[in-house]
């Protein structure tokens, strides 16, 4: 059995086409959705929208953790567009989403990442693709857990929920043989950021549930470019399977 797996497509359509090439299935750990692209800030929603300046401006400001500054500035570029902004953006990003969905193959698991919006999957997954969160499927004879979205942190994002919330996905999930996740578990190694120089939020309930229930493997995405990109915690290999949007690459898990 070989299952593809992916996490972080942030825009990139066309690798996510060719995603499940030569695999029984493809997993999906979310961000679906570019608001902004870091490496390349001519991409996005937001400079669609405001122009390259603005956006090179406002990831000076996030990458200094100038964050209230940065509302300041966004705030400011909206009142001047004049334009509502959830509905603008809703827009946007339904155009990704009626592009990036439809590249999926059968089959597809996906759960979401901390910038997806849930409430607009529903109308874009196809037949082919099964949607979970805080819940189980079985493939190839393995059980595969799902937790989407992340925990909250200064930058707002869409999906961003409590700690308790977050745990109580975990703790539905049960005894599970790979256990999948946007955020990864709340270690140093895993959850740093070496290019942009900070933490990222990463989860003690999935550390916990690791120790706990033992999973053979534990994936996700989220940070792009950690600094320990792989490493066993007791009897589970937690893996982060890549930053899709830049390497156009899966990873890949056979048994």
């Amino acid at each position: 059995m070989r299952v593809n797996v992916i996490s972080d497509v942030h825009g990139n359509t066309q690798d996510l086409a060719r995603a499940g090439e030569g695999a029984d299935a493809l997993v999906c750990l979310g961000d679906l959705v570019l608001f902004l692209d870091y490496a390349d800030r001519s991409r996005g929603i937001f400079p669609d929208l405001f122009g390259l300046e603005n956006a090179e401006l406002i990831v000076e400001l996030r990458t200094a953790r100038r964050f209230d500054e940065a509302r300041e500035l966004a705030r400011g570029l909206w009142a001047e567009l004049g334009e509502d902004r959830d509905g603008t953006i809703e827009l946007a990003v339904r155009r990704q989403y009626a592009e990036l969905f439809a590249a999926f193959p059968t089959p597809t698991y996906a759960t979401y990442g901390n910038v997806d919006i849930p409430a607009l999957w529903p109308e874009y997954a196809h037949e082919g693709t099964t949607v979970l969160d805080g819940q189980r499927a079985e493939i190839g004879g393995l059980t595969f857990g799902f937790v989407g979205g992340g925990l909250r942190t200064p930058m707002h994002t869409p999906y961003e929920i409590s700690d308790e919330d977050y745990a109580a996905k975990v703790e539905a999930l049960g005894e599970v043989d790979v256990l999948c996740s946007h955020i990864p578990p709340e270690m140093p190694e895993l959850t740093y950021d070496t290019v942009a120089r900070r933490f990222e939020r990463g989860s003690s309930a999935l550390l916990d549930a690791i120790h706990r229930t033992r999973p053979r493997y534990a994936l996700f995405g989220h940070v792009h470019q950690p600094l320990v990109p792989r490493m066993r915690v007791g009897a589970t290999e937690c893996v982060n399977v890549g930053h899709f949007a830049s390497t156009g690459r899966p990873w890949t898990l056979e048994w």
